[in-house]
């Protein structure tokens, strides 16, 4: 019973660390799609799924696909973990 609660404790600051990484890539990654005046934010982290919206330019290029492997492989890289990057529609919602 007393390992439970260690457990517990443990998961939401590997999350966080988990998010922060995620992110962090991300972050590194949308001065190069701004300069061509498009942009990725990311949206939601769900398990291995992590919904990014394309904005900008990036909504109708044909490399977007690329772009996106691109970001998937890095974040990969860095958590040493399979992960999907998915493209969801609609405009951005304010970051607070």
């Amino acid at each position: 019973m007393l390992v439970e609660p260690e457990v517990m404790k443990q998961a939401p600051s590997q999350d966080d660390e988990r998010s922060r990484i995620i992110r962090a890539v991300i972050e590194e990654i949308r001065p190069n799609l701004q300069r061509d005046g498009g942009d990725c934010q990311p949206i939601e982290i769900d398990g291995n799924k992590i919904m990014v919206r394309l904005t900008g330019a990036c909504v109708f290029c044909k490399l977007s696909s690329a772009t996106l492997e691109g970001i998937q492989s890095k974040v990969v890289e860095r958590l040493g973990e399979l992960v999907r990057i998915i493209p969801v529609a609609g405009a951005a919602k304010p970051r607070h």
